[in-house]
């Protein structure tokens, strides 16, 4: 599909879909790649392709073998769920023989209450940590890391657990329009906490589906676009937050109902949640992808000098995210954090693969940016520049690789004696382990991406980190009298308020 990119004076976009397997060798040899259909480039192609051909090659290999296989991939997938809901709806393999003998065998409903997806299957667990109150330092990262969760279940599932279980108010779930795969790709859910005072509107991205090959497509692509005063970001991320294909970030766009845009939706209804409530602030969450379009969603509420809703983002919460930007960005997005005195936390735990993607070369221009959270495999966190094995694919880090996935296979028997019942593991996720043992290359990293893991660390990690991070200090800040304004207010909203 032929795009235009006229937004955008300096960028560079692979396009798989445009790719046959004989130009994919081709260009490993070629001198004219810029040329070729599936490459759309504007100035720096020459610099960018060359000096890493070797990462664009495997980056546009692995893009369309899954683009290949996405339709089995989904089959699969659909298949794989329905199967482990049956099993778990029905007690077990034994108890599912016996219903199917009596004739009373459930039969899961893919959009009921009770349906659990892949994700939530190798994690179960739902309920907050009942242990952890809005005043404690871990508060709003044991909050997010479980919303993040509960980011890949659908709607009924995410209603229930949300208004019955966690006693708070789901304000919206939402199907997102991505203007450049022309679907409803992105997916995010805004709650409101009313514990703490004064109340917390948390926006929640899905992160990346195991069984969507555009999902992971979106992962692994190299592709960017550069933007006056930003600097260059991820394609992929930036289209799934609301880029318009033929006008790139303008202020303001048209609503269409049938066909929301996440970054314009969310900003709309923020400003509405947050008018009534003007002692509210809110925080931006998510897992993987989730947590990419977190970071890059301040992003362009700075670009468009949204400073009143700036104002009153409390945080940014990030678990296992990939890299979003150049130097540039990074740059840029430590001015408008400083500025706003917003908080940015970006949990990595141990040899995740996903946070070291896109790859950190030599050289190469994707980066992370704030400070890492990084946690070993025994929970263990401190605050690091960036991530231990910064670029995954090397041979020292297989080996270490290999030796923590032995660990985490034997830590998956050993944890409930350790912390207790609740963080004991399932079958699904001890098997991922085993595999992880039995293939190091590439697994290892994908076992890391998991959300146990992500959960326990908000849970068992290093208490004297999250007391120094002080991540609750906006609950120490509001001494005021109910009658005495805590924000700015916005010109257009001030009439409505007072």
């Amino acid at each position: 599909m032929i795009t235009s990119h006229d937004f955008s004076s300096n960028y560079l976009v692979l396009v798989p879909q445009e790719l046959s397997f004989y130009n994919l060798f081709k260009m490993l040899w070629s001198n004219e790649i810029d040329k070729m259909g599936f490459v759309h480039s504007q100035k720096d192609r020459e610099d960018y392709l060359h000096n890493r051909l070797i990462v664009v090659f495997f980056s546009l290999l692995f893009q369309k073998i899954l683009l290949l296989f996405s339709k089995t991939l989904a089959k699969f997938g659909s298949i794989v769920e329905f199967s482990l809901n049956l099993l778990s709806s029905n007690g077990g393999l034994f108890m599912l023989l016996k219903n199917f003998y009596q004739g009373k065998m459930e039969i899961p409903k893919p959009e009921s209450e009770k349906f659990i997806s892949f994700i939530g299957q190798i994690d179960k667990r739902v309920e907050l940590e009942r242990s952890i109150k809005p005043r404690d330092c871990t508060y709003f990262s044991a909050l997010t890391v479980m919303a993040s969760k509960l980011s890949y279940e659908n709607h009924a599932f995410v209603k229930t657990i949300v208004q019955d279980h966690w006693k708070m108010e789901l304000i919206g779930f939402y199907h997102f329009w991505n203007d450049f795969q022309e679907k409803h790709a992105t997916k995010a859910f805004i709650l409101q906490d009313k514990t703490p005072n004064p109340n917390i509107i948390l926006v929640v991205f899905r992160g990346t589906e195991i069984f969507d090959a555009n999902a992971w497509c979106t992962d692994i692509d190299l592709s960017w676009y550069e933007f006056p005063g930003m600097g260059k970001i991820h394609g992929g991320f930036i289209k799934s937050l609301g880029l318009q294909r033929k006008t790139g970030w303008p202020k303001h766009v048209k609503p269409d109902p049938d066909r929301p845009v996440a970054y314009y939706f969310i900003r709309e209804k923020l400003r509405e949640l947050l008018r009534l409530n003007r002692r509210a602030k809110f925080i931006i969450t998510g897992h993987s992808l989730g947590g990419a379009l977190a970071a890059l969603f301040p992003a362009v509420l700075a670009l468009h000098e949204e400073t009143w809703l700036l104002n009153r983002l409390h945080g940014i919460y990030t678990y296992g995210q990939p890299r979003v930007g150049n130097d540039k960005f990074n740059k840029f997005m430590e001015i408008v954090l400083h500025k706003h005195g917003c908080k940015y936390f970006r949990f990595v735990y141990s040899n995740d693969i996903v946070t070291r993607l896109p790859t950190n070369a030599p050289n190469f221009m994707f980066k992370h940016f704030g400070t890492c959270l990084y946690f070993d495999s025994c929970y263990k966190g401190k605050e690091v520049e960036e991530e231990a094995v910064k670029n995954y694919f090397s041979f020292c880090g297989m080996i270490q690789h290999f030796f923590v996935a032995l660990w985490e296979l034997v830590r998956s028997f050993l944890i409930p004696y350790i912390g207790g019942p609740q963080y004991t593991e399932t079958w699904l996720l001890k098997a991922i382990r085993v595999i992880s043992v039995v293939f190091p290359f590439l697994f290892p990293g994908l076992a890391a991406h998991n959300m146990q893991d992500y959960v326990n660390l908000t849970r068992l990690g290093s208490q004297h980190l999250f007391i120094n991070l002080q991540d609750n200090v906006i609950l120490e800040s509001y001494h005021s009298s109910d009658d005495e304004p805590c924000y700015d207010i916005a010109p257009e909203y001030e009439e409505i308020i007072f």
